[in-house]
This record gives C-alpha cells, sequence and structure tokens, in this order.
C-alpha cells in the first residue's frame, strides 16, 4: 500500500491551519482591542500555544504512530469511551464544521466578484468536486493536496511583499507598547479575542490523523507538526502587520472581509476584486485538506465499533473513500443550515477541548508509563504542556462565560457522543 510523503502531511498541516479564520477575525478583536501592539501579541500567543500543542503531540504521534490524533490518543490514554467523544467531536465538529466555514467564505468572496453567482452553490460544489479527488488514490489526493498548499503560501507572501512596497497607507502603525497594553493583555477582551485567535490556528494538529499512512511516522511526525506549525505562526504575524499597516483599524473593526478592506486601501477598487478571487483560491486548499484529513477518524471508528464497520472500509489504494463521503455529507449540512458565527464559535470551543485533555494525557502518560519508548520527547518538559493548557484553558472558561449557548452546544455534543458510544458497545464488541 502507498504511503504520504512527508511534504505532503506538512502541506496539510499548514493548509488546515491558513484558511477561514485569519482572514476573518481581525475586524473582531478591533471591536475592544484597538492597539496594533496588542494585536500583533494576541497573534503571537496564538502561535505559542500552536507550537506548544505541537510539540506535545509530536511525543505522542511518535508513542501511538497509527492514524486517528485524538480518537487514539485518548482511547489509549483513558478509556475507549474517551477516544469514541473525541472521534465523535472531530467527526461532527472538528472538521465538518470548519470545512463548512471555509467553503461558506470560498462562496461569499467569489459571489462578490461575480454578483450572479451563488455562494451556497459554489461551497456546494467546492466541498463535492474535492471529496471526489481525495476519494480515489494517494497520488492523486497528495498531488492535490501539494499543489493548493503552495499556491496558498505564495499568494500570501505575494499579497504582503506588494502591499507593503506599493501601498500608500494613510495612517502609520504605532507598535511601541503602552502601560495600557499592558492592561489589555490581561483583559477579558484579550481572552475573547484569543478564542478567534486559536480558531485561526487549530489544523496544527492535522497530520497526527494521517500518521498510520505517513512515510517512517515515528521520525517524521514530530518534524512535520513542529515545522509546518512555526511556518503558519510566522505567516500570520507578517498577514495581521500588514493588514494593520494598509487599512485603519477604524475600517477594519467589526468587518469579516478584513483582506477585501486591505487590499482595497492598498491596490483600490481593483486590489479588492482580486483580492476576493485570490481569497477563494486560499480557502481550496484549506477545506482540501480538511476533507482529506478528518474522515481517518471515521475510519478508526468503524474499524473499531460494528455499529459504524462500514466507514472502516478502504479502496484498494488504502483510501476510507466511504468516510471521506459521509464526513463531507455532513459539512454540506452545516453549510446549509447553520450561521457562519455560531459555527465558528462552538466549533473552536470543542476542538479546544479536545486538544486540552489530549495534552493533559501527556502528563499522565509520563508518570503511568514512564519507560513507553518515546521516539521523541517534548523540549523543555514540563513548560509547553503547561503553556498549552493555561492558554486553552483559560480561552474555554471565558467561552462559557461570554457565550453560554454555544458552551452548551458543545455539551450536548459531547453527551450525544457517550450516547452513541452507549448504542455500540451494545450492539457487539469492538473490533
Amino acid at each position: 500500500m502507498s504511503r504520504f510523503h512527508p511534504s505532503v502531511a506538512a502541506a496539510i498541516v499548514i493548509a488546515n491551519m491558513i484558511g477561514t479564520g485569519v482572514f476573518t477575525s481581525l475586524g473582531f478583536q478591533l471591536i475592544d482591542i484597538q492597539s496594533a501592539p496588542v494585536i500583533m501579541a494576541l497573534w503571537a500567543v496564538g502561535g505559542i500555544a500552536a507550537l506548544c500543542g505541537a510539540l506535545c503531540y509530536a511525543e505522542l504521534g511518535a508513542m501511538y504512530p497509527k492514524s486517528g490524533g485524538e480518537y487514539h490518543f485518548l482511547t489509549e490514554i483513558y478509556h475507549p469511551i474517551a477516544g469514541y467523544i473525541s472521534g465523535w467531536v472531530s467527526a461532527t465538529v472538528g472538521f465538518a464544521a470548519p470545512t463548512a466555514l471555509a467553503a461558506m467564505t470560498f462562496g461569499s468572496y467569489l459571489s462578490a466578484v461575480f454578483p450572479n453567482l451563488s455562494a451556497t452553490w459554489l461551497a456546494t460544489g467546492l466541498i463535492i468536486w474535492l471529496t471526489f479527488a481525495h476519494s480515489r488514490n494517494h497520488r492523486q489526493s497528495g498531488g492535490t493536496q501539494g499543489v493548493f498548499t503552495l499556491l496558498k503560501l505564495a499568494l500570501i507572501i505575494g499579497f504582503s511583499v506588494l502591499a507593503l512596497t506599493f501601498a500608500e497607507p494613510e495612517h502609520t502603525v504605532n507598535l511601541t507598547p503602552t502601560l495600557a497594553d499592558g492592561e489589555l493583555l490581561l483583559s477579558g477582551a484579550f481572552a475573547v479575542a484569543l478564542i478567534y485567535v486559536n480558531y485561526a490556528y487549530s489544523g496544527w494538529n492535522a497530520a497526527t490523523y494521517i500518521s498510520g499512512e505517513l512515510q517512517d511516522s515515528q521520525r517524521t511526525l514530530p518534524r512535520v507538526l513542529i515545522l509546518s506549525t512555526s511556518v503558519v505562526a510566522l505567516a500570520y504575524l507578517m498577514l495581521n502587520f500588514v493588514f494593520l499597516a494598509v487599512a485603519p483599524v477604524s475600517a477594519m473593526a467589526g468587518k469579516v472581509e478584513v483582506g477585501y478592506v486591505a487590499a482595497q486601501y492598498a491596490f483600490g477598487e481593483l486590489g479588492g476584486t482580486i483580492m476576493g478571487v485570490l481569497m477563494s483560491l486560499l480557502l481550496i486548499s484549506t477545506v482540501s485538506a480538511m476533507i482529506l484529513a478528518g474522515p481517518r477518524v471515521l475510519q478508526r471508528i468503524g474499524e473499531d465499533f460494528p455499529l459504524f464497520s462500514p466507514l472502516g472500509v478502504c479502496n484498494q489504494d488504502g483510501i476510507p473513500a466511504r468516510a471521506v463521503m459521509t464526513q463531507a455529507g455532513i459539512a454540506l449540512l452545516f453549510l446549509w443550515t447553520a450561521s457562519f458565527d455560531r459555527i465558528l464559535v462552538f466549533s473552536g470551543a470543542t476542538m479546544a477541548l479536545n486538544t486540552f485533555f489530549t495534552v493533559l494525557g501527556l502528563f499522565i502518560m509520563r508518570w503511568r508509563a514512564p519507560t513507553l519508548n518515546r521516539p521523541f520527547k517534548v523540549i523543555a518538559y514540563p513548560f509547553p504542556p503547561l503553556i498549552f493548557l493555561l492558554i486553552t484553558g483559560w480561552t474555554l472558561i471565558y467561552i462559557v462565560l461570554g457565550r453560554p449557548v454555544e458552551a452548551l452546544i458543545t455539551v450536548a455534543i459531547v453527551v450525544s457522543g457517550a450516547l452513541f458510544y452507549w448504542m455500540s458497545v451494545k450492539l457487539g464488541p469492538r473490533g
């Protein structure tokens, strides 16, 4: 059976991370935080949290080199019910919901340029096309992902360089921090804004979902996770600096389409139109990566539980085609029924909960199985997992306090996962 090259895994991580969040969330952050140093610190903190999480997942992934991500980790660390609920969360929210969000944004930007086209049907067509591409074989699946990820990075770098070189901003960005900035760093506004930033960084764990199909995964997975996350963190810092440098805060505050606004100030109306097209191209890679990685969770559930055994079936090239199509169906359901903002917040909360308990599991395994073979060990342990848990826990608390409806939706998804686990074990022994 053929396997994915490490470069494909890196493309999956980068494409999963660079998507809807970085091109939409700055406008929400600027409503309460109109300080450039604090905004840059916000994205730096999010990058640190993501890198710390990637280090922890690198150790766990090298210890347990099977596909499935948190589903596999939490099953080994805690109990099969923990892994099942994690897989349920990943399948219903962790990948399907962000796939719908990215497809929504793709359709919105492209329909803004071509008003006669339907945003919903553009998004629907994108999901169906990429589902077909990733349901056939590793060569076509990996090649599709690599091309679109390289295109995404090239467009981000090109936009940033051209905007800083040729734009004539009507304001200057002050990056010198003040005493008031120090207060903002510890404020509730900063914690709430970090919810959107952490969503933008989500996806740093994507390579663990295909680690069982990765060449020499115990050696290459840590390198893929760490390098890819670092590249994305630098890209995010650069892109947000460019947005702040070329457009006034007042023009971007409260706006979803901050990339479009920044392009208009940098290049005029034509630039805004071009940015709309480029943004839609960037999001093809994001949707592609999620459709590729997420179904591996459904595949593991199908292999382990008779109730979902059809999802564990692979084609002759080892692709879980039924799982790919099932996740696409869930994404289309979100696309047709839910609002953008609500999907973003509750999917961000459920993914954060997933990663929180996975990283916490690193401490448990260090204590419970200190002699277990670890081809990679977290650098500067225990600081990276502690930093990740503190930052992620902080944002989860503010989601509960500030967005109780979305928090309740998250709880409902977790409870429904537990109920389906009970149904699954009642139908027969695990596989």
